[in-house]
């Protein structure tokens, strides 16, 4: 597990979130932790290692 720092779409609060490393390419929802909008989070890991970060507005 990784935790990653990111600025939500929404409220331009700084967050965090517990990243699973296991899988390579991850497209899931989360709500933000301050202002429960929901977040499309796109991750890719390459070698264990985060590559790629991405969150749109649902």
């Amino acid at each position: 597990m990784l935790e990653h720092f990111f600025t939500c779409p929404y409220c331009l609060e700084s967050i965090s979130m517990l990243l699973d490393s296991s899988q390579t390419k991850q497209i899931y929802i989360e709500d933000c932790e301050v202002c429960c909008n929901p977040i499309e989070l796109k991750v890719i890991f390459f070698n264990g290692e985060l590559s790629d970060f991405q969150t749109d507005r649902i």
